[in-house]
C-alpha cells in the first residue's frame, strides 16, 4: 500500500534492549480500479492515498473522474500486482499487516547533491601526506591512445541520492489500525514526510521465533 514516512523512534523491549524503528503512517488506500487478465492482460489493483488535505491538488480531469466513481480524489496513484478479491471501492489501511510479519519498504532515497567519488561511489583517494597532490581525485578514467575517449559507466563524481531504493525484509514492531500506523524495525529510504510503498516481503526470510515473541511482550 501507499504510506508516508513519519520519522524514526525507538521501542523498549521488555529485557532493556533498545530497537530502532521507522513510523510510518500506511494508508488509508482505496481502490480505484481492478486490473483483469480478461480486459488487461494481467492482474492488480490500482490504490490511491486518501489525504484530505490535498484532495485541492487533484485537477479538473482527476477530480472528474473519480466523481463518476463515487470516491475520494487521490492525488498519489500507484498500481499492484495482486490476487486478492479486492473491489473499487474498498479501503485498505495499516491492519493488513500483522506483528512479526516481514515487508519490502520503498522511498525515493534523500538527494545529495554533487558529490565527488569518494562519497558517491567509495574511492579511497591519494596519499593524505604533504605534497602528494593527488588527495580525492578519481584516478586514472581511460588511456590515451586508445580508445582515446571515457569509457560509458565509468565511475565519477555526480549527482548522489534522489534513486528508487527498497530496503527489503523489514521487521513489523507495531501496528496501529485506527492510526495508520505501522513501526518497522531498521531505516527506511527518503526524509520524513516522503512518500514510501510497502508490500510484504517477496523474498522472506524466516525470522527467529524469539523476535516475535519479544514484539509482542513489548506491545503488551
Amino acid at each position: 500500500m501507499i504510506g508516508k514516512k513519519t520519522g524514526m523512534t525507538q521501542l523498549f523491549q521488555p529485557d532493556g534492549t533498545v530497537v530502532p524503528v521507522t513510523v510510518l503512517r500506511a494508508g488509508p488506500c482505496v481502490a480505484v480500479l481492478r486490473r483483469t487478465i480478461e480486459r488487461d492482460g494481467y492482474e492488480a489493483v490500482q490504490l490511491g492515498l486518501v489525504e484530505p488535505a490535498r484532495t485541492r491538488r487533484v485537477n479538473r480531469p482527476g477530480r472528474g473522474a473519480f466523481e463518476k466513481l463515487k470516491l475520494p480524489p487521490s492525488q498519489l496513484l500507484e498500481e499492484f500486482r495482486m490476487l486478492g478479491e479486492v473491489k473499487p471501492g474498498d479501503s485498505i489501511g495499516a491492519s493488513e499487516f500483522s506483528l512479526g510479519e516481514l515487508v519490502d519498504v520503498t522511498g525515493t532515497s534523500k538527494g545529495l547533491g554533487f558529490t565527488g567519488v569518494m562519497r558517491r561511489h567509495g574511492f579511497s583517494g591519494g596519499g593524505a601526506s604533504h605534497g602528494s597532490m593527488f588527495h580525492r581525485a578519481p584516478g586514472s578514467i581511460g588511456a590515451s591512445s586508445y580508445p582515446s575517449r571515457v569509457i560509458k559507466g565509468m565511475r565519477a563524481a555526480g549527482h548522489m541520492g534522489s534513486e528508487r531504493v527498497t530496503t527489503l525484509n523489514l521487521f513489523v514492531e507495531r501496528v496501529d489500525g485506527e492510526q495508520h500506523l505501522l513501526m518497522v524495525r531498521g531505516a527506511v529510504p527518503g526524509a520524513p514526510g516522503s512518500y514510501v510503498v510497502v508490500r510484504k516481503a517477496v523474498a522472506a526470510k524466516p525470522e527467529p521465533k524469539l523476535q516475535v515473541e519479544k514484539a509482542k511482550k513489548g506491545k503488551k
